[in-house]
């Protein structure tokens, strides 16, 4: 079984049930309340296991039941992100359009009322709210009536909180840009947040996350699916890369300093590339930095990685088996598009996908024989065993936040692109560990001269496939949206086309331009 930490994941203060953001800063309308939860300091590290849970549950009970917060689907913020960053790329072919509500994501033709895009946004704003609560109760002058070891495990908490807000935050100005903004800071209630330029919310999580560097705890005392300070050196590099996007200022010597950071706390990658995702990967945490922690015996959810695997699985193929994966069947939720398999050169074992019976090609999109089912998520452990019966609990697989890979590739982008701090040929050294991994020898082995940004937006593909970052990768290199690269089924048409450039954004939900006067969409 895991050890995963949030094993008290508390019903009460958290709760909160609301629709629009200026209610979501407000106290849960439950007969629990602050008032009688942040008494000891155990409770503290449930209310904390809360907040780390919110990125794979959906609700309280078995698979998200007794849900935390009303939406269209009803699905944990995992699912939903997973489909916000991978179902328009040529990562994902969709085969429930329809049924799913995924036809906007796919086509990148979605509007203001499209449930994903409506969904994804409240999810990620309640995993706010908790956050904000859980800090309004954290202060030193709340804490000062505990012994002194509590308060110190108390503001680790405090930091670890900080953290998953940042988090939140990035992923909230990744997707929609110019967002709402609130923190413990402001008032419960009826308050209204202010609308924040993506300038101002990258300024604010910078802040946050070198604020909090040192508050969090070293790698080698962080307990796991916990934030450690290379989680946030690993975000920090992560929102560096990405800093012309968001904020117009190019940040490369700052991504570089950050990579190095995380590389300095002694990672080294997984000899075998398929274990960083099965159901033991939280074995791997030589190379995984961060973790959402799913456990099928305490986190049941028809989302997050239950979704990844179990979609990947045909429910229709003749020859494809559910038990090669752990799962007790296939949903066929989605393949992959022609694109992504031929990125992948002989040997390269990266490239794992199920081919017998599938045509490469997704002449239609929404037909489970068109396009190859990706296999490199499992539920199976080391021993080829199932983790569990995904029937009825789902599965056991933790999904990789960040991983030592990301960052080798992440290092080397940022040096091509002009970062001070290291060399190219140091950037090959670490990409063909890469692929010296994936090759099994150095006949996959690259040169100085073949180090291009092309090379590593493809290279990011090949290693970073399904692990939610092809979308900022693709519109970082501005590429997501225009003519320069196709796929199939890009804007609607099979052999793909360029859409409108307001689609590198996902537009503020009907509903809370409603609800907030302070919000609006440039080109929605």
């Amino acid at each position: 079984m895991k050890k995963i930490f949030y094993i008290f994941i508390i019903t009460g203060i958290s709760l909160l049930s609301t629709s629009c953001v200026g209610d979501l800063d407000q106290l849960p309308h439950k007969e629990t309340t602050s008032g009688n939860i942040y008494t000891t300091a155990a409770n503290y590290k449930s209310v904390l296991a809360k907040l780390y849970a919110s990125y794979v549950i959906a609700g309280q009970e078995q698979g998200g039941g007794n849900p935390d917060l009303s939406s269209n689907s009803g699905y944990d913020y995992m699912r939903c992100y997973f489909n916000m960053q991978e179902c328009g790329t040529e990562e994902i072919a969709s085969t429930w359009l329809e049924g799913d509500n995924v036809k906007g994501l796919t086509y990148l033709s979605w509007d203001v009322n499209d449930p994903w895009v409506s969904d994804t946004y409240y999810r990620i704003y309640y995993t706010i709210a908790l956050c904000n609560e859980f800090l309004r109760n954290a202060g030193d002058s709340q804490i000062a009536g505990f012994s002194e070891s509590e308060q110190a495990d108390i503001r680790h908490y405090r930091a670890e909180a900080r953290f998953l807000r940042a988090l939140s935050y990035y992923h909230a100005m990744d997707l929609y840009r110019n967002i709402p903004f609130v923190t413990e800071a402001n008032p419960v209630g009826s308050y209204i947040p202010p609308r924040y330029t993506s300038a101002q919310i990258f300024d604010f999580i910078e802040t946050e996350l070198t604020t909090i560097e040192n508050e969090l705890l070293p790698v080698n005392e962080c307990e796991y699916a916990r934030a450690s300070q290379a989680a946030a050196q690993a975000l920090l590099a992560r929102l560096y890369l990405n800093a012309e996007v968001y904020s117009g200022t190019a940040r490369y010597t700052d991504c570089i300093t950050y990579c190095r950071r995380v590389m300095q706390n002694g990672y080294h990658l997984e000899p075998e590339y398929a274990k960083l995702f099965n159901a033991d990967n939280n074995l791997r945490t030589h190379e995984i930095i961060f973790s959402f922690a799913v456990d099928a015996n305490r986190t049941t959810s028809w989302g997050a990685t239950t979704y990844i695997i179990c979609g990947a699985v045909s429910s229709t193929s003749e020859f494809q088996n559910p038990a090669d994966y752990g799962v007790t069947s296939g949903w066929g939720s989605f393949r992959v598009r022609q694109e992504l398999p031929l990125l992948f050169p002989e040997g390269d074992k990266r490239g794992m996908f199920f081919t017998e019976g599938q045509s490469m090609s997704v002449d239609i999109i929404d037909d489970q024989s068109k396009g190859y089912f990706a296999e490199k998520w499992t539920n199976l452990t080391d021993a080829g065993e199932a983790a569990s019966n995904t029937g009825a609990l789902g599965v056991s697989t933790d999904f990789p936040v960040f991983r030592l890979a990301d960052v080798y590739l992440m290092f080397a982008e940022a040096v091509l692109r002009g970062g001070a701090g290291g060399s190219a040929g140091e950037a090959v050294g670490y990409i063909n560990l890469l692929r010296e991994r994936a090759y099994g020898n150095t006949s996959g082995n690259i040169g100085t001269g073949d180090l291009t940004l092309n090379f590593i937006l493809d290279e990011r593909a090949r290693e970073l496939y399904w692990e939610c970052v092809r979308r900022t990768d693709l519109i970082r290199y501005g590429r997501f949206t225009d003519n320069s690269y196709l796929w199939q089924w890009k804007g609607g048409v099979k052999d793909g086309k360029g859409v409108n450039d307001k689609y590198n954004t996902y537009p503020i939900p009907a509903s809370e331009l409603s609800a907030n006067p302070n919000l609006y969409n440039e080109k929605y």
